[in-house]
């Protein structure tokens, strides 16, 4: 008969929150985190960004190259033709954003992307072959954006914008959000970000996902599964977060006070800070030339709040680095690029549901179920169960 002779807790073998922790092969990409560094399969993510198409990013990560100009041409226009939602999912969206008013669209997102599910009739993916599942994923990522703007809208009592089939994935995504074609500046500053947001690594919703797929569920299920993941506010909630930060704070002067308060409270500061890089973002600096680009008080004022929490940390908390992330100047670029602030996280969404979708696609190629195994900490059994 087991018995336990301490109740004591034994330190555990791997670290909380499997920090740094392998649980797999990839080939879609790395975090070099003490490098600053990250990159999608063989290339730079951030190189990708500012040289290469959102569709061109799509195709890498699901096919494993970079399309030519052909190639590009061909998988934009498939990937556009698949936007348009079954009817019966287009229907349902109303009665979707009433019933989560005040929720937001990635709430309502979990729900829809269920029902889409549902009305494509994805079939587990451990009963297809690689093409049916890369064909579920494809259709699953293009109609993520249209769900996304149409709930939107329809939260705020305006009617849904059919996508274009001639706008890229970017130029549609804006175009579907606010009604009106978006200007070039717009469309140069939020691809990059989409592009530099696909993947990142076994963050939290990648790894839901790719737990999912390891019992063979659909497509749908395991997106549903991340956008639940991403839905926390120490995952995917943070840009507007960052941005209320900036509000906050208001003008130049009353940086150092409100930093120093904060840092002193031992309150976190909403946009730096990131549990793998050890160095500056690389999305973070990148963003943060696309803020430069545009000008204005608010760029200048998270300019100078950024070098001023990197001083005053320096300051207050000796050895202990801390710096921008991506969060940060993301809000900066969507604030400017006119994006409601409700859906900057539904924006990162709309990126990220590509990586979460080659994750899910690399995961299941193999048929073994992820099922780690827990450290029971709790009172040695067998005790007897008392009578009433």
């Amino acid at each position: 008969m087991p018995t336990s002779t301490s109740t004591s807790h034994a330190p555990l073998d791997v670290p909380r929150g499997l920090a740094g922790v392998v649980v797999t092969y990839t080939a879609l990409g790395d975090v070099r985190g003490r490098e600053g560094f990250y990159h999608y399969r063989q290339y730079s993510a951030v190189e990708l960004a500012r040289s290469r198409t959102f569709e061109d990013v799509w195709h890498l990560m699901f096919h494993g190259e970079l399309p030519d100009a052909d190639g590009r041409a061909a998988f934009t226009a498939r990937t556009a033709a698949l936007r348009h939602l079954p009817a019966g999912v287009r229907d349902a969206l109303p009665a979707l954003a009433r019933a989560g008013a005040g929720a937001g669209p990635l709430a309502g997102l979990r729900t829809a992307l269920s029902l889409l599910g549902a009305a494509s009739a994805y079939r587990p993916v451990y009963d297809l072959d690689a093409d049916r599942r890369r064909d579920d994923a494809l259709a699953a990522c293009a109609a993520v954006p249209t769900l996304l703007t149409a709930l939107h809208r329809l939260g705020r009592g305006l009617d849904p914008v059919e996508p274009r089939d001639d706008l890229p994935y970017a130029a549609n995504y804006l175009y579907m959000l606010t009604g009106s074609e978006p200007e070039a500046a717009q469309v140069e500053a939020v691809e990059p970000y989409l592009i530099s947001t696909v993947d990142h690594g076994f963050n939290a919703s990648t790894f839901t996902a790719r737990v999912v797929a390891s019992t063979g569920a659909d497509i749908a299920a395991c997106l549903v599964a991340a956008v639940g993941a991403l839905s926390g506010p120490l995952h995917g909630g943070a840009p507007s977060r960052a941005l209320d930060t900036l509000d906050a704070i208001g003008t130049p002067d009353r940086i150092d006070g409100w930093i120093r308060e904060r840092v002193l409270a031992g309150d976190r500061i909403m946009g730096f800070g990131h549990p793998v890089y050890r160095t500056e973002d690389p999305r973070s600096r990148m963003l943060r030339g696309i803020a430069e680009r545009f000008g204005g008080p608010l760029v200048e004022l998270a300019v100078q709040v950024e070098a001023r929490v990197e001083k005053i940390l320096a300051e207050l908390k000796p050895g202990r680095e801390l710096h921008t992330n991506v969060e940060f100047y993301a809000g900066v670029v969507m604030e400017l690029c006119g994006l409601p602030r409700e859906m900057f996280t539904p924006t990162f969404c709309a990126a990220r549901v590509v990586g979460w979708s080659a994750n899910i696609l690399e995961q299941a190629a193999d048929s073994k179920i992820i099922r780690p195994a827990a450290r029971y900490i709790g009172p040695p059994p067998p005790q007897p169960v008392p009578a009433l």
